[in-house]
């Protein structure tokens, strides 16, 4: 790994950061000597004391954040020479995922790159022994590792499969995880620059295992449910991208399970995939940082999965992880371990208090409601006192953690995520604290969909909510002036917790998922054909059953002719058909939807391949700085109010231009309003009749039609243009049409014309 030198730290950030220090250290202080509740009840004793340990660990955390950020350095992937990449083997555990996933999985990794291909085994390690997955890795003449009896769930399937293979280096991906073909040529490097310069220096750590982030190629739920696809990015971005990579500078990343480069001798030191936690990535990861080995995390996504899309299914995918973290770190007994240094030990207890923040982010909600709606009161302090204590500490704390807010997430998206998921995660992950464990490993289901039970899931923070409005129209009803002033600590907070609520209970109400299959941004050459004619164009999006395209002019095909198309992308050719089901007009382009049918197996692979093969540029991959957390909350309940009373209008099949012009016909002049090839609209005039045949001469053609049978409009008249075929055959037509449309834009441009 090459370092790059780090920038130092401006003198002023120096400043606020140390204030924010020294602030919290005496605000907190001053809470617990003097604002604890030590005379009321000893439920509002209990509360008190709850809640000044959240604000310490809060504190506590986000200063931990400081000093990672200001620790990090930047890297660079090495340069090795190619006859230096070792054998690997890549595992793809499964349990029982159904095979078009799997298929998609192995497909890719049958595409991924490497100096000698010789040396990539790739293996399905398959717990269940389905014949039908056997029949897949069969299919692709990759290697089949089969388990029945298998006890220990995914750390048994994978202990299994590295007992049946021997490469020095070995690839974890999970059954949905889709690798990008450079994955091994942008992870591998590492370990072979690592082992060049250990036989240079002996005291050089050796390396682990390089984690690559965890990316998803759908929107996520906090996305989706939320409007956000276009402003904000994965939930698990910050994660991944941000706090993993910044472990980097204690050179312990976190092992997250899928889309990683592990050494084998560093998984034979740690004795293996762990079988007593619920979350083996995590432990097993950890595990290797005893054993002296260092972890690294990449910044750049090279592989996607998808993202669970239905609320059960993430909620219980987040209680699995909270158990998991909670029980590894209990089984390290990270006080006591000796194998670690103190800044790993700060990682390690870092992700353990991430999952106590759900606690913590209710504890924070229902401090307000119990003084302003139950009259508890847990924190025993007078305005003044407050604001000299707690002002400087919050403001100093804020513009630190805002100076740190990434270009990923920002402390208020961060907030309403602890908001969304609080009610659910404290008990689980209380009961795992005290040793109440789960008894069995649940696969999260990618497959599930949305059911209206789902909308139970709102009521608590439905409650939360209604509580809070209470709150604040009982706590400043009836003050005026000062007293409105004197209670502005209370209403902060308040007013904080009701737009965090408001955003969980739209999060809640959700929105319906109309596509089967997730659509790709894809500006990728593709041939179309019809029976009388072929363009060379570029796609918009693609995805498995449906693809779009643009052209900077407007282009008829057959409503119901079965179209051709051959797309090209980085080596893959796909050919395919479909049929245009939707037409629009974009700014100065035409856009044509289009349903493809069924394809070839071989062109279907390689299909998959054009489609998956890198990042889902729908999808952000940083905020959009310039939606700003209320833009966010009116457009959502703007958006949500309008899907309640949205209706589809009927699709457009075909290009139809708005125009304003007289066409000379045979028959007379008459002013055109629309035309859309196949038929086109006169404006009708109550003095002329109408003639039933128009002829219109285009170069050396004429174009034929016949008054429309059904005319729903009484002021224009529609007439089908009868010899379409005749006049495609020929370039004539569209050289017309792309006249009429510059005629259009002189008229436009003449002010004379206006």
């Amino acid at each position: 790994m090459i370092e790059v030198e780090q920038k130092r730290l401006p003198w002023a950030k120096k400043v606020v950061y140390f204030l924010a220090f020294v602030f919290s250290l005496i605000y907190l202080s001053w809470r617990g000597l003097y604002t604890l509740p030590w005379h009321e009840s000893w439920f509002a004793l209990l509360f008190g004391l709850l809640l000044w340990g959240s604000e310490i660990v809060s504190n506590f955390t986000g200063l931990l954040l400081i000093w990672n950020k200001n620790k990090a350095k930047p890297f660079e992937k090495p340069v090795v020479p190619e006859a230096d990449y070792p054998a690997i083997d890549v595992l793809i555990a499964t349990h029982n995922e159904e095979v078009p996933l799997l298929l998609k999985t192995v497909n890719a990794a049958v595409h991924m790159k490497y100096p000698d291909p010789k040396k990539v085994h790739i293996y399905l390690s398959d717990d269940t022994n389905r014949p039908e997955v056997k029949a897949l890795a069969d299919k692709f003449g990759i290697g089949y590792i089969g388990l029945i009896g298998n006890q220990h769930a995914k750390s048994g399937n994978l202990n299994h499969a590295l007992s049946k293979t021997n490469s020095p280096l070995v690839a974890t991906f999970d059954a949905d995880m889709i690798p990008y073909s450079d994955f091994l040529l942008e992870t591998v490097p590492y370990f072979v620059a690592n082992q060049q310069e250990r036989r240079n220096d002996q005291t050089i750590k050796p390396l682990g295992f390089v984690q690559t982030p965890q990316s998803f190629y759908n929107a996520d739920l906090f996305q989706y449910n939320l409007f956000s696809e276009a402003a904000i990015p994965n939930e698990q971005d910050f994660f991944s991208r941000e706090v993993n990579v910044l472990n980097n500078a204690h050179d312990t990343a976190i092992y997250t399970g899928s889309n990683t480069v592990i050494a084998r001798e560093a998984i034979e030191a740690a004795g293996g995939f762990p079988t007593d936690t619920i979350t083996e990535d995590f432990e097993l990861g950890a595990l290797i940082n005893c054993q002296g080995y260092r972890s690294l995390s990449t910044l750049q996504p090279m592989a996607s999965g998808l993202s669970p899309i239905d609320i059960p299914s993430a909620l219980k995918q987040r209680i699995r992880w909270g158990r998991g973290v909670v029980q590894s770190v209990h089984n390290l007994h990270l006080f006591k371990n000796k194998t670690l240094s103190l800044a790993q030990k700060m990682v390690f207890l870092n992700s353990y208090l991430y999952w106590w923040s759900f606690l913590r982010r209710l504890l924070f909600i229902f401090a307000p409601i119990l003084y302003t709606v139950f009259n508890v009161r847990v924190v025993e302090t007078n305005f003044w006192v407050l604001l000299l204590f707690w002002l400087p500490s919050y403001t100093f704390l804020h513009l630190a953690m805002q100076d740190l807010s990434s270009d990923i997430r920002t402390q208020r998206w961060g907030e309403i995520q602890e908001t969304i998921f609080a009610p659910y995660l404290v008990i689980p992950v209380f009961l795992q604290a005290i040793g109440i464990k789960e008894t069995r490993f649940k696969v999260t289901n990618k497959a599930a969909t949305q059911s209206k039970k789902d909308l139970l899931f709102v009521v608590p923070h439905l409650l939360l909510l209604i509580l809070t409005i209470i709150g604040l129209v009982k706590f400043n009803y009836g003050k005026f002036g000062s007293e409105i002033f004197y209670g502005s600590v209370l209403t902060f907070w308040l007013l904080t917790h009701f737009f965090n609520l408001t955003f969980a209970v739209l999060f809640y109400l959700g929105r319906p998922i109309y596509r089967t299959t997730e659509r790709f941004r894809a500006h990728y050459p593709v041939e179309v054909s019809d029976q009388d004619a072929s363009y060379s164009l570029m796609t918009e999006n693609i995805s498995e059953n449906g693809l779009s395209f643009v052209s900077d002019v407007p282009l008829y095909f057959p409503p119901d002719a079965p179209l051709t198309f051959k797309i090209t992308r980085n080596g893959y050719q796909a050919e395919m058909t479909g049929n245009i089901v939707r037409v629009f007009s974009g700014k100065d382009r035409w856009v044509y939807g289009v349903a493809l049918n069924q394809l070839t197996e071989k062109d279907y692979l390689a299909y998959l391949q054009i489609i998956y093969d890198g990042f889902n540029q729908s999808l952000p991959v940083l905020r959009d700085p310039w939606m700003t957390f209320f833009d966010s909350l009116f457009e959502n309940l703007g958006k949500h109010l309008l899907q309640a009373k949205q209706k589809p209008l009927p699709p457009q099949r075909v290009p139809i231009l708005t125009i304003d012009q007289k066409w000379h016909f045979d028959e007379g002049t008459y002013a055109v309003t629309t035309f859309g090839f196949d038929q086109f609209t006169l404006a009708k005039t109550e003095e002329v009749e109408m003639p039933v045949h128009l002829n219109l001469p285009i170069s050396n053609l004429v174009l034929h039609a016949e008054k429309a049978t059904l005319q729903p409009k009484e002021n224009q008249v529609i007439y089908q243009v009868s010899n379409l075929s005749e006049l495609r055959s020929t370039v004539a037509l569209q050289e017309w049409v792309d006249s009429l449309l510059r005629k259009e834009a002189d008229d436009d441009r003449d002010p004379a014309a206006i």
